[in-house]
């Protein structure tokens, strides 16, 4: 097992006709322990194929290398809810991040690049190899937060929402190591497997920041903001950056599995009113949140403390 600072856990006995009940068992309390704990986890043996990742990797290194006007040709479409295609951030910076954001294969707004030949179909496959094992980590989740059996898997019955980015970090500077300031997921689950690079760390104290090793065999795992919410804080949406080294760019891929923007979220009753314990959030519509967290990258507030996170449902605010 790789050593990273987080917990790892082996996927391997939810892909197997036996049916290893053991092995499920030990990474039902790992994943268990971990949402608990920390909000972070890896998984080895998930089902997406080592290779088809590091041709991602190698896909996306190329296309990143392309001069700005080709990259440009596969800028976001009009009437997307959000950027799908190439963007960086901030937008038009000539030397911040760079990313391609893409959704679900067969959605309305499915960009994917055309080139470099094959990239394309390397991506959707990867799409798809990301559901799979999504859900079965979701269906791990489910277990370990004690609901009826596929409780989570009908409530986010919707794939239209799920999204995949690649993104690109250049070398830090003199003055600025950043690549991604801290901040928590506003969605389900999170996939995400970097380069030899790293530079994702994770927060797990006021002044503690924990660097994730990276591994080409592993993919890295974290709870968002709805099940934080879901759960009444039994399972917590960590705190997160990516820092840059110099002389060396960053590449990294990002998986969001989401629940559809109808969906209404809310502290369950399992972990509320049947409990006797009061709700920590009011409830709102995803869409409505997910838009509130777009505003912050689009109209950044002049002061930190006004950008938008959960807290803004607290019950005790």
């Amino acid at each position: 097992m790789v050593n990273s600072g987080i917990p790892t856990a082996d996927l391997s006995p939810f892909f197997t006709e036996e049916g290893d009940e053991g092995g499920k068992k030990k990474a039902i309390e790992i994943i268990g322990k971990a949402c608990s704990d920390l909000g972070f986890f890896q998984v080895v043996n998930h089902g997406v194929p080592v290779e088809l990742m590091a041709k991602a990797l190698g896909g996306s290194k190329e296309f990143f290398g392309y001069p700005s006007d080709r990259k440009l040709e596969a800028s976001p479409q009009p009437g997307a809810p959000l950027p799908a295609g190439y963007g960086r951030q901030p937008p038009h910076s000539p030397d911040k991040n760079e990313f391609f954001l893409m959704f679900p294969p067969d959605s309305t707004f499915n960009v994917f690049p055309s080139n470099p030949q094959g990239f394309s179909c390397v991506l959707k496959e990867l799409f798809s190899s990301f559901v799979n094992t999504a859900s079965i980590v979701e269906s791990i989740i489910n277990d370990c937060l004690g609901l009826p059996p596929n409780f989570l898997g009908e409530y986010n019955n919707d794939r239209k929402w799920d999204l995949m980015s690649t993104f690109r970090y250049p070398c830090a500077s003199e003055v600025e190591n950043i690549g991604v300031r801290e901040h928590k997921d506003v969605n389900c689950i999170t996939f995400v497997f970097q380069d030899e690079v790293g530079g994702l760390e994770l927060k797990a104290d006021v002044d503690q920041w924990i660097p994730i090793t990276p591994d080409r065999t592993t993919l890295i795992v974290n709870v968002g903001d709805v099940v934080q919410v879901l759960s009444n804080d039994r399972y917590k949406s960590a705190g997160h950056r990516v820092v840059r080294q110099a002389g060396r760019e960053r590449h990294s891929f990002a998986f969001f599995y989401n629940i559809g923007g109808d969906k209404w979220v809310e502290p369950l009753p399992h972990f509320s009113t049947d409990i006797d314990e009061p709700p920590k959030y009011r409830g709102f519509l995803y869409q409505d949140y997910l838009q509130l967290r777009l505003r912050n990258k689009t109209h950044p507030p002049s002061r930190p403390q006004d950008i938008i996170n959960i807290s803004y449902y607290s019950t005790s605010t």
